[in-house]
């Protein structure tokens, strides 16, 4: 026997198929006299042409493979580097020219590339054409063989209408339904009307749900017959609607029949399809768990009864919907493949694609041996759809490039894709399914635990899937008991409370890709670049050394404590019974700025959690004597969140772990917490509160201006919060000038008076400035001293002039029990005074500090090489050593070098000695006032504003009724930061604010409380993982916080890289780990960056992460700025209203100008088969469109604006 045309491999194997099948028809003839024996001829297949797309492809050539049949793809222009395309031996464009989904309905294209290609039959797959009769008998007509049943059964079946009939004509009880197709909103009214409601629109000529609705409201009748109809229309070619009578509470459960062209028809068990969303099936079991073995018998009685009255061939369904009290209803036939096929082809063990090509090939089924009576199931089988779908955004899909595949597999799983692979682009166009997971076991729970191990193996990166909410469902009891039905997912809210994936690894890269792109994320202030060093710990006992070393591998970690300090007081005692221990301390106590306020005046508070916690343990257990660490408040909180994109809580909690024995202090701005501006009081004592609970111990509270009501707000927010109440002094002045009288030294004494009333812990002078001179410091503690005996005094300084450590052994000899000090490499100019030089000059006295100077030598080591990392934010590039001209200018030393890099951001770097003349003048004019933030900030302000107009201090007081201020300085002048030491200056304020607002009295006093609640919702809705502290972040920063989460969502745990990496990015070539969590390291090699951008004016950026390759596209913006790239919703503007998927414009029913109330209709977007109106997030009025319809978008490009 000589087939022509046909490879030799595939020849030899048809040849051996045509014996068996003679064989098996001249046994089966002997063996099943039960069986209809209609002689069938029998016509080898050579080639199967599949007229789909997608997994449905790939899984016909997988049979046809196995079978010896060549297997031929058509793709459509969109899909040509689709992986069906190149699963198949030929492939073959079809509907160039054409929209995606109308390429795969172009009937005749289909059938002439079949022709000129000597295709000998067609397997429509599902979906598509898979229900259009006319597609069967096309090809019928042309001479091939089509994959299914007879056109006229397709027919038949497909309208539902007819089958409605033939299942009336069967005996099949059905459901009251439109005796034909409606496609008017006033044929579904009618009906509605006349049956009542609920009704179920359904799309008369296809599946699959699209195009059905649920109505349970008239009023929304209309609305939904259009959308559904419009939806039918664009899968089906057809809108015309079928509408029944919805049954309540119902499962959804299909008989999966096959039948050959002798008249045999089987049943194949049936399926529990109830677990769907949009009355589309999401997971389906085999069999269905707790049916009624009387309705199941019943169910596939009537199936096979129905089959055989319509003379049905091939594999097909019949569905039914089950109510609680076992009886069913006939819902409709689908004449063709099922996705969920897989499930009866596991628990049966017969492959119904196989069963398909041997049918229209002329075999029957007892030729195939597949007989009833041989037809057992086996255990129960579980599908899930696994989608590129977000169940957090009411699975809205989700479109784009995979940057990372990674499948479950193993005993039991079985998976059939098709796009699952790293690099595949899924498109807006087709259906949203990724891969179809299996499980199969020998029960229930036992096959929920296998898909639930599986799935949970995935990971999937670039878009969304809905693997979180499976997941949920695999765990839900109630499914793993079996007791589901067609409400389960409306009646389990739980089941979208979803654990999304960290994908951290993926985002890092992203974060990586940016800087390497576009350069620092983190705006530098020199050109200086982080030294490549990675600083040397120094070491510590050999105990705590091995306890961190077993923490890092896992291991059981010893029980290593390090030597209790001050805190060990605190805690068993209360804050009265340290303050008494603090004064009753011989010798003098030292705090530690090194953390906080030493890199906040040297390195402009960039240093990163990252180094400070590398060198904790090590102080913890070698500084157990000093007072406290100052490691918080301040300028810290607002830069972590807003330039290292780091969370300052997590900083305080994880500090604390390390360091569980000293004392931690933080600066709390009185009513303006850490903030520069008055809050509601119900936010400062909320603050408070979490900062105790974080690890917060004392408060050392001072107000900008020494307004002593905001003072009190935040000494009763700390002492409520259970801290140590440090009521602090803000110096200005020098009481040691006679000539200078508005500070005098009777200003600060009866200021202590009153604080010492309220009821402070500790006394705080804090000389921000570095302006209290030796003699000044000693008449100052020594007054203090005498006035307040029993009174801690604790003394802050600056060493702007180098006069720093002389002033503290001055205040020591006077009578301050604690002084502050950084260590020697974080000291000096504008920092805080050496620790080691302190330390060395009070050896041996009465006020030895009884630390040891060779631990302060290997700290400082330490820091002197972590220093390096931050040279981009160096003071020392251009202050070289102390200047007593601070005396002058009164600059704080925090703010020196701030003022210095703001300066140069606004181009006056080269008059910065101008800027610091004008800040003296600035002062004068504001009525010579405190200056520390946020007020040191208004006098800042008003200098550079002078430089940069060239005004003098009288133009300035001449001009200010025209001139347009800083914000700053006009709340200033309002009072919206507190009232200055004998008020206002006049006449420039009231020329400034002409007839603007003043407040009267404390800001915070008249303010509303604060919601929290509603900050929390507003923000959960937006970002995931909203914990209590990032809404007590943005109640004091609200913009910066929003920046953060967003960039945390984006980016992921960027804290965890090494800093000079963080700041400049990787070299190419360089290879480097990342530990992102205990136990979790990451390598990561650098490869390459692509020269040429991509359409969307990105750069793809290579790497190796963990041996494997991975890429990511990152938009340059200074090469893109020259093309037309359409703009993005901002995340933070609730005003802006971006496509929550990716699609196409399909209507938009609002214009520029229009008033829209919330919620109401604004764009109507369709993607993958699906429609969706976007409606407005907030009232208002339509200030801009930026689409129009027909433009195709992809997620969360700008739909319009509201005002």
């Amino acid at each position: 026997m000589i087939i022509h045309g046909v490879k030799y491999p595939i020849r030899s194997r048809i040849k051996n198929r045509i014996i068996n099948m003679s064989l098996v028809r001249h046994q089966s003839n002997a063996a099943n006299v039960n069986y209809k024996q209609v002689q069938v001829d029998y016509k080898p297949i050579r080639s199967v042409m599949v007229a789909n797309r997608g997994e449905i492809a790939i899984r016909v050539f997988r049979a046809c493979t196995e079978l010896g049949i060549k297997s031929v793809a058509i793709y459509s222009e969109q899909d040509k580097m689709h992986m069906h395309r190149q699963k198949a031996d030929e492939s073959y464009l079809v509907g160039k020219g054409l929209p995606p989904v109308e390429a795969y309905l172009n009937i005749p294209e289909i059938i002439r590339i079949a022709k000129e290609n000597d295709v000998d039959a067609i397997h429509p797959g599902y979906g598509f054409l898979s229900e259009r009769s006319d597609f069967a008998q096309a090809i019928v007509d042309a001479g091939i063989r089509f994959i299914g049943p007879s056109p006229y059964v397709v027919q038949q079946m497909g309208d539902k209408v007819a089958a409605r009939q033939a299942a009336i004509d069967s005996g099949v009880p059905i459901v009251p339904g439109t005796p034909g197709p409606v496609t008017t909103t006033e044929e579904a009214m009618e009906f509605c009307l006349k049956h009542g409601l609920p009704v179920i629109f359904k799309a008369a000529y296809g599946g699959g749900g699209r195009g059905m609705r649920v109505v349970r409201k008239m009023e929304e009748v209309k609305e939904n017959f259009e959308r559904a109809s419009s939806e039918a229309k664009a899968a089906f070619g057809n809108g015309a609607m079928f509408i029944e009578k919805f049954v309540e509470r119902p499962r959804h459960i299909e008989v999966q029949l096959l039948g050959d062209k002798a008249g045999n028809v089987v049943h194949l068990y049936e399926r529990d399809c109830s677990v769907q969303r949009r009355h589309q099936k999401v997971v389906e079991i085999a069999p269905a768990p707790h049916l009624d073995l009387k309705v199941r018998n019943k169910m596939t009685e009537y199936a096979v009864k129905l089959a055989k009255h319509v003379g049905y061939s091939n594999a097909g369904t019949v569905e039914f919907l089950c109510d609680e009290k076992g009886n069913f209803y006939f819902i409709e036939v689908n004449a063709r493949l099922q996705v969920e096929h897989t499930v009866t082809e596991e628990i049966t063990g017969i492959d119904l694609v196989q069963s398909q090509i041997r049918v229209a090939e002329g075999v029957t089924l007892p030729e195939m041996g597949i007989v009833q009576e041989k037809i057992k199931p086996q255990g129960f089988a579980i599908q899930c759809r696994v989608t590129t779908e977000d169940p957090a955004k009411n699975f809205q899909p989700d479109t784009g490039r995979i940057e990372v595949f990674r499948s479950g597999e193993g005993m039991g799983i079985r998976l059939d894709g098709a796009s699952a692979f790293a690099g595949a682009i899924i498109s807006p166009y087709y259906d949203s399914l990724l891969v179809k997971v299996i499980a199969h076991a020998a029960d229930l729970p036992a096959s929920c635990a296998k898909m639930n191990r599986a799935l949970r193996e995935f990971r999937v990166r670039g878009v969304k899937t809905n693997i979180p909410f499976l997941l949920n469902v695999l765990e839900n009891q109630k499914f793993i008991n079996g007791a589901v039905d067609t409400y389960f997912i409306d009646e389990n809210p739980q089941l979208f409370s979803l654990q999304p994936s960290k994908n951290r690894a993926q985002k890092l890269l992203n974060y990586l890709g940016l800087v390497l792109v576009n350069g620092p994320s983190t705006p530098l202030a020199t050109s200086l670049k982080p030294a490549e060093v990675n600083p040397q710990m120094p070491e510590i006992s050999a105990d705590y050394s091995r306890k961190k070393m077993a923490e890092e591998a896992g291991e059981e970690v010893p029980d290593v404590t390090p030597p209790k300090g001050f805190r060990d007081i605190l805690i068993n005692k209360g804050p009265a019974a340290f303050a008494k221990a603090v004064r009753q301390n011989k010798g003098l106590l030292l705090m530690d700025t090194t953390f906080r306020d030493a890199h906040q005046s040297l390195l402009a508070t960039r240093v990163r959690s990252r180094d400070i916690l590398k060198i904790s343990p090590f102080v913890s257990y070698k500084f157990n004597q000093l007072y406290s660490l100052e490691n918080w408040g301040g300028a810290t909180f607002d830069v972590a969140l807003r330039f290292l994109h780091e969370c300052p809580w997590e900083r305080l909690e994880d500090m604390r772990k390390l360091i569980p024995n000293i004392p931690f202090q933080m600066l709390l701005r009185g009513a303006n917490a850490v903030g520069y501006t008055n809050y509601p009081d119900n936010v400062v004592f909320k603050f408070c509160d979490l900062a105790v609970k974080s690890g917060m111990d004392i408060f050392r509270v001072f107000d900008s201006l020494n307004y002593l009501p905001n003072l009190i707000i935040g000494m009763e927010a700390a002492g409520k919060a259970g801290g140590v109440v440090e009521a602090s002094i803000s110096y200005t002045g020098d009481v040691s000038d006679s000539n200078r009288t508005k500070y005098d030294l009777k200003y600060y004494v009866n200021l202590a008076d009153e604080l010492v009333k309220i009821g402070t812990h500790i006394l705080c002078i804090k000389d921000m400035a570095g302006l209290l001179k030796p003699r000044a410091a000693k008449l100052l503690v020594s007054a203090l001293r005498e006035k307040h005996p029993d009174l801690p005094i604790h003394i802050h300084t600056h060493d702007t002039s180098g006069n720093g450590v002389a002033s503290m052994l001055a205040c020591a000899e006077a009578g301050a029990d604690v002084v502050d000090v950084a260590v020697d490499s974080m000291s000096g100019l504008t920092s805080q005074p050496s620790m080691g030089a302190i330390v060395a000059a009070l050896q041996g006295s009465e006020f030895d500090t009884n630390l040891d100077l060779k631990n302060v030598s290997s700290y400082s080591a330490y820091w002197e090489q972590t220093r390096t990392l931050y040279a981009p934010f160096e003071c020392t590039t251009t202050m070289k050593s102390g200047n007593a001209d601070v005396y002058l200018n009164e600059i704080p030393g925090g703010q020196y070098t701030n003022l210095q890099f703001q300066a140069y951001s606004l181009g006056l770097g080269d008059f910065f000695e101008d800027v610091k003349k004008a800040y003296r003048e600035a002062n004068l004019l504001l009525g010579d006032i405190i200056k520390v933030t946020p007020s040191s900030k208004v006098v800042g302000d008003l200098a550079q504003f002078m430089v940069q107009n060239k005004l003098t201090a009288t133009q300035v007081m001449e001009k200010a009724e025209e001139l347009s201020f800083p914000k700053s300085i006009i709340e200033f002048l309002q009072g919206s930061i507190g009232e200055p030491y004998q008020g206002f200056p006049e006449p420039f304020r009231s020329k400034v604010l002409k007839d603007m607002p003043r407040v009267k009295g404390r800001p915070g006093e008249s303010m509303a409380p604060f919601d929290f609640t509603i900050v929390k919702a507003d923000l959960s809705e937006r970002f995931s993982d909203v914990t209590e502290k990032d809404v007590m972040s943005a109640a004091l920063y609200p913009q910066v916080t929003e920046e953060y989460l967003t960039f945390r969502e984006q980016y992921g745990p960027v804290d965890k890289l090494d800093t000079r990496i963080f700041l400049v990015g990787p070299k190419i070539g360089e290879e480097f780990e990342v530990t992102i969590e205990k136990g979790k390291t990451l390598g990561i090699k650098t490869l390459a960056i692509a020269e040429d951008l991509t359409p969307n004016g990105e750069k793809e950026v290579f790497f190796e992460l963990n041996g494997q390759l991975r890429s990511v596209f990152i938009r340059d913006t200074e090469a893109s700025k020259e093309m037309h790239i359409h703009p993005k919703a901002s995340k933070t503007n609730k005003g802006e209203v971006g496509a929550p998927m990716p699609g196409t414009v399909m209507e938009i029913r609002v214009k520029v100008g229009d008033k829209v109330e919330k919620g109401a209709p604004l764009i109507v977007l369709s993607a993958m088969k699906m429609e969706m109106v976007v409606q407005a997030p907030v009232a208002g009025t339509i200030k801009s469109l930026d689409v129009g319809v027909g433009m195709k978008l992809e997620g969360d490009d700008l739909l319009l604006s509201l005002e």
